[in-house]
């Protein structure tokens, strides 16, 4: 049975020669140079490459789905794991389609033969023959790139395939993982305000100095001001790198703002108690795309985003007044503690920064 099938496979591989020299003769092309490069050796490089983009796409696919993403603190346990994801599957997936590139590129440079054919000018449809013969030459260009060679073949459809997996894992990754996941402690709802082991979370004051702890009182403010401040926690203190996270974390700035004497405020529903006197607390990020939303004009009472320009209406719970922001700032419960100093009462009661789907307005 295998002398047959050799015996057939030696005689369509005869007819397609012949084919392809008629062809080529009909067609005007004649073959000036060509010469076969590589061997064995050469195909196992190649098979090689192309085995390494497929083990970096599993690495990729594996890391992206197993790998713990979600945000830890500096002192938390998994903080290094969480600092590490991006890089993975960042790396991963560089090193899946670079490893992909090279052995194409070896390919064609050491495996398929190099060819130079001229061929004489003609206008007008081609004949059946023509077609035929044309199609006799592109089935010779796929046997000469190794489409008759198992290991090639099975390299570079191997190669393709985990890529292109690990292509649609990135496109669809997005939409698959629940944002939810946690309900209340969801990685989308709390931050650095969140309580803790009932610990005090103080307003500091972002002053740009690390490990400067600057606490606020009323008397801190005049009527009209706004001040930047960050979470933070007795627990924190003398620890660099635990004030440096809340400096550095993206949900985690408020602008408290102290309002003039006798100005009219309308508060939303179940947060008429969030301010304290004539002091309100709002998130820093803007709900359209995340900018410091902080140029503050004291006459209208306006928080102004530098970015694409939406405005925040204080006296209205900091609803957007114009611009493209569609989702009101962030209100933060605050209060004076026996010491005269503000904390917050709790977290946000609504994420922070641009909106996502499902986003709820309140929790």
């Amino acid at each position: 049975m295998r002398r047959l099938f050799r015996r057939g496979r030696r005689r369509r591989e005869a007819e397609r020669a012949d084919l392809l020299r008629r062809g080529s003769a009909a067609d005007g092309v004649s073959v000036v140079v060509k010469e076969r490069t590589g061997g064995p050796r050469a195909e196992r490089i190649v098979a090689l490459w192309f085995a390494l983009a497929a083990v970096f796409a599993v690495l990729f696919v594996a890391a992206y789905v197993l790998w713990p993403h979600e945000y830890r603190r500096p002192a938390e346990h998994g903080h290094l794991l969480y600092l590490l994801y991006t890089p993975v599957i960042g790396t991963a997936f560089g090193c899946a389609f670079l490893c992909l590139a090279v052995g194409v590129g070896l390919h064609s440079k050491r495996v398929m033969p190099q060819e130079l054919a001229v061929q004489r000018r003609q206008d007008g449809p081609s004949e059946d023959f023509a077609r035929r013969s044309a199609a006799a030459r592109l089935t010779e260009i796929a046997e000469d790139a190794g489409a008759g060679r198992p290991l090639l073949r099975r390299a570079l459809l191997g190669a393709g395939a985990f890529v292109a997996a690990a292509t649609a894992v990135l496109g669809v990754g997005g939409f698959v993982r629940d944002p939810w996941t946690g309900r209340r402690n969801a990685a989308l709802w709390i931050t650095g305000w969140h309580p803790v082991s009932d610990e005090k979370v103080y307003l500091r004051v972002h002053t740009g100095v690390l490990g400067r702890i600057v606490l606020v009182r009323p008397e801190d403010l005049e009527p009209g001001t706004l001040l930047t401040v960050v979470p933070f926690r007795e627990s924190e203190r003398g620890h660099e790198e635990l004030l440096l996270a809340a400096e550095r974390a993206s949900d985690g700035p408020v602008m408290l703002i102290r309002l003039r004497p006798g100005t009219a405020v309308r508060k939303r529903p179940g947060q008429e108690e969030f301010n304290h006197g004539d002091f309100y607390a709002f998130s820093k990020i803007c709900t359209h795309l995340g900018c410091p939303a902080s140029q503050y004009d004291v006459q209208n009472n306006i928080a102004l985003c530098p970015c694409h320009q939406s405005q925040f209406l204080i006296t209205e719970s900091a609803k957007p007044v114009f611009g493209p922001a569609t989702r009101s700032l962030p209100q933060l419960p605050i209060t004076v503690d026996e010491d005269g100093y503000f904390i917050a009462r709790g977290d946000f009661r609504e994420p922070v920064g641009p909106g996502f789907w499902e986003v709820r307005l309140d929790r």
